[in-house]
Protein backbone atom coordinates (compact mmCIF):
# COMPACT_ATOMS: atom_id res chain seq x y z
CA UNK A 1 0.00 0.00 0.00
CA UNK A 2 1.10 3.35 -0.79
CA UNK A 3 1.75 5.83 2.07
CA UNK A 4 0.09 9.28 2.15
CA UNK A 5 2.04 12.16 3.17
CA UNK A 6 0.80 15.26 4.61
CA UNK A 7 2.31 18.90 3.96
CA UNK A 8 1.61 22.69 3.75
CA UNK A 9 1.07 24.13 0.02
CA UNK A 10 3.18 26.87 -1.01
CA UNK A 11 2.38 29.38 -3.91
CA UNK A 12 3.63 27.28 -6.32
CA UNK A 13 0.95 24.60 -5.31
CA UNK A 14 -1.88 26.85 -6.36
CA UNK A 15 -2.60 25.31 -9.72
CA UNK A 16 -2.87 22.15 -8.50
CA UNK A 17 -4.70 23.02 -5.94
CA UNK A 18 -7.26 24.84 -8.14
CA UNK A 19 -7.53 22.08 -10.07
CA UNK A 20 -7.95 19.44 -7.86
CA UNK A 21 -10.82 21.58 -5.82
CA UNK A 22 -12.77 22.28 -8.65
CA UNK A 23 -12.61 18.34 -10.10
CA UNK A 24 -14.40 17.22 -6.56
CA UNK A 25 -16.59 20.31 -6.91
CA UNK A 26 -17.75 21.47 -10.01
CA UNK A 27 -18.57 20.37 -13.33
CA UNK A 28 -19.02 16.43 -15.05
CA UNK A 29 -15.49 15.73 -13.62
CA UNK A 30 -16.91 16.38 -9.51
CA UNK A 31 -19.89 13.33 -10.56
CA UNK A 32 -17.16 11.03 -10.51
CA UNK A 33 -17.09 10.98 -6.59
CA UNK A 34 -20.24 11.91 -3.79
CA UNK A 35 -19.13 15.47 -3.13
CA UNK A 36 -20.10 17.40 -5.79
CA UNK A 37 -22.08 21.03 -6.25
CA UNK A 38 -22.16 20.40 -10.12
CA UNK A 39 -26.44 20.36 -9.51
CA UNK A 40 -26.33 23.83 -7.01
CA UNK A 41 -23.37 25.64 -8.37
CA UNK A 42 -21.55 26.25 -11.58
CA UNK A 43 -17.95 28.41 -12.28
CA UNK A 44 -15.00 28.15 -9.76
CA UNK A 45 -15.03 27.00 -7.23
CA UNK A 46 -11.84 28.46 -5.79
CA UNK A 47 -10.29 32.24 -6.31
CA UNK A 48 -6.69 31.75 -6.89
CA UNK A 49 -5.96 34.74 -5.32
CA UNK A 50 -8.03 34.12 -2.27
CA UNK A 51 -6.15 30.54 -2.19
CA UNK A 52 -2.59 32.47 -2.69
CA UNK A 53 -3.64 35.02 0.94
CA UNK A 54 -4.84 31.65 2.52
CA UNK A 55 -1.31 30.30 1.91
CA UNK A 56 0.46 33.11 3.28
CA UNK A 57 -1.72 34.62 6.12
CA UNK A 58 -0.65 33.64 9.72
CA UNK A 59 -2.07 30.69 11.68
CA UNK A 60 -3.89 29.25 8.15
CA UNK A 61 -1.78 26.72 6.41
CA UNK A 62 -3.29 24.16 3.41
CA UNK A 63 -2.74 21.24 4.19
CA UNK A 64 -2.33 18.86 1.20
CA UNK A 65 -2.53 15.11 1.41
CA UNK A 66 0.00 13.53 -0.71
CA UNK A 67 0.51 9.41 -2.58
CA UNK A 68 4.25 8.59 -4.07
CA UNK A 69 4.58 12.88 -4.98
CA UNK A 70 0.56 12.90 -6.31
CA UNK A 71 -1.47 15.75 -4.76
CA UNK A 72 -4.59 13.84 -4.15
CA UNK A 73 -6.44 15.28 -1.02
CA UNK A 74 -6.24 19.03 0.56
CA UNK A 75 -8.17 21.10 3.27
CA UNK A 76 -7.46 24.51 4.46
CA UNK A 77 -7.10 24.63 8.40
CA UNK A 78 -7.33 28.65 9.93
CA UNK A 79 -7.54 30.65 13.31
CA UNK A 80 -10.80 30.99 14.04
CA UNK A 81 -10.57 33.42 17.07
CA UNK A 82 -11.83 30.49 19.53
CA UNK A 83 -11.24 27.89 17.20
CA UNK A 84 -10.10 26.06 14.50
CA UNK A 85 -11.86 26.06 10.92
CA UNK A 86 -12.25 23.68 8.54
CA UNK A 87 -12.61 24.51 4.68
CA UNK A 88 -12.02 23.62 1.17
CA UNK A 89 -12.09 19.80 1.87
CA UNK A 90 -11.28 18.04 -1.19
CA UNK A 91 -10.37 14.51 -2.17
CA UNK A 92 -9.91 13.60 -6.03
CA UNK A 93 -13.13 12.16 -7.14
CA UNK A 94 -11.69 8.93 -7.86
CA UNK A 95 -10.77 8.30 -4.41
CA UNK A 96 -13.64 9.27 -2.37
CA UNK A 97 -15.15 7.11 -0.02
CA UNK A 98 -11.56 5.34 0.41
CA UNK A 99 -10.26 6.81 3.48
CA UNK A 100 -7.90 9.50 2.20
CA UNK A 101 -10.37 12.53 3.72
CA UNK A 102 -10.74 10.68 7.23
CA UNK A 103 -7.30 11.03 7.49
CA UNK A 104 -6.44 14.44 6.04
CA UNK A 105 -9.33 15.35 8.63
CA UNK A 106 -7.65 13.99 11.27
CA UNK A 107 -4.07 15.29 10.08
CA UNK A 108 -5.67 18.99 10.23
CA UNK A 109 -7.79 18.55 13.79
CA UNK A 110 -4.40 17.27 14.81
CA UNK A 111 -2.84 20.45 13.97
CA UNK A 112 -5.52 22.75 15.23
CA UNK A 113 -5.69 20.92 18.70
CA UNK A 114 -2.27 20.12 19.41
CA UNK A 115 0.08 23.39 17.63
CA UNK A 116 -2.24 25.46 17.44
CA UNK A 117 -4.08 24.85 21.00
CA UNK A 118 -7.80 25.04 20.23
CA UNK A 119 -10.22 22.62 21.07
CA UNK A 120 -12.57 23.22 18.86
CA UNK A 121 -13.14 22.88 14.94
CA UNK A 122 -15.57 25.06 13.03
CA UNK A 123 -16.64 24.71 9.67
CA UNK A 124 -19.52 25.86 7.24
CA UNK A 125 -21.20 23.93 4.96
CA UNK A 126 -23.71 24.42 2.34
CA UNK A 127 -27.20 23.23 4.25
CA UNK A 128 -29.09 21.50 1.21
CA UNK A 129 -25.29 19.30 1.42
CA UNK A 130 -27.89 16.07 3.61
CA UNK A 131 -25.18 13.84 3.00
CA UNK A 132 -21.98 15.52 3.56
CA UNK A 133 -23.37 16.66 6.63
CA UNK A 134 -24.09 13.12 7.43
CA UNK A 135 -20.28 12.32 6.60
CA UNK A 136 -19.37 15.23 9.00
CA UNK A 137 -21.82 13.95 11.65
CA UNK A 138 -20.16 10.61 11.67
CA UNK A 139 -16.79 11.89 12.56
CA UNK A 140 -17.99 13.75 15.46
CA UNK A 141 -18.68 17.01 14.27
CA UNK A 142 -22.50 18.81 14.92
CA UNK A 143 -24.99 20.97 13.61
CA UNK A 144 -25.51 23.75 15.42
CA UNK A 145 -28.25 25.32 13.97
CA UNK A 146 -27.01 28.77 13.03
CA UNK A 147 -26.70 29.88 9.60
CA UNK A 148 -25.11 32.64 7.56
CA UNK A 149 -26.38 33.31 4.07
CA UNK A 150 -24.77 32.60 0.71
CA UNK A 151 -22.80 35.20 -1.35
CA UNK A 152 -25.08 35.80 -4.08
CA UNK A 153 -23.40 37.73 -6.30
CA UNK A 154 -19.68 37.06 -6.07
CA UNK A 155 -18.37 34.43 -8.88
CA UNK A 156 -15.42 33.42 -7.03
CA UNK A 157 -17.38 31.48 -4.75
CA UNK A 158 -19.62 30.30 -7.89
CA UNK A 159 -22.85 30.67 -9.64
CA UNK A 160 -26.11 29.50 -8.02
CA UNK A 161 -28.36 27.36 -9.65
CA UNK A 162 -30.63 27.56 -6.57
CA UNK A 163 -32.07 30.71 -4.92
CA UNK A 164 -32.01 28.82 -1.43
CA UNK A 165 -28.40 28.32 -0.56
CA UNK A 166 -27.20 28.91 2.90
CA UNK A 167 -24.24 27.73 4.82
CA UNK A 168 -24.67 26.30 8.68
CA UNK A 169 -22.02 25.93 10.54
CA UNK A 170 -20.92 22.85 12.07
CA UNK A 171 -18.77 22.36 15.32
CA UNK A 172 -16.44 19.55 16.62
CA UNK A 173 -14.89 19.37 20.29
CA UNK A 174 -11.18 18.17 19.49
CA UNK A 175 -10.26 17.13 23.37
CA UNK A 176 -8.15 19.12 25.42
CA UNK A 177 -4.56 21.22 23.95
CA UNK A 178 -1.53 20.19 24.61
Amino acid sequence: MHTLTFRSATVADIDALVALVTSAYRGDASRVGWTTEADLLDGTRIDPEILRQDILRDRSLVLLAERDGELIACAHISDDGDAGYFGMFSVSPTLQGGGVGKQLMAEAERIVLRQWGHALMRMTVIDVRAELIAFYERRGYRRTGVTRPFPYGDARFGIPLRDDLRFEILEKPLGEPA
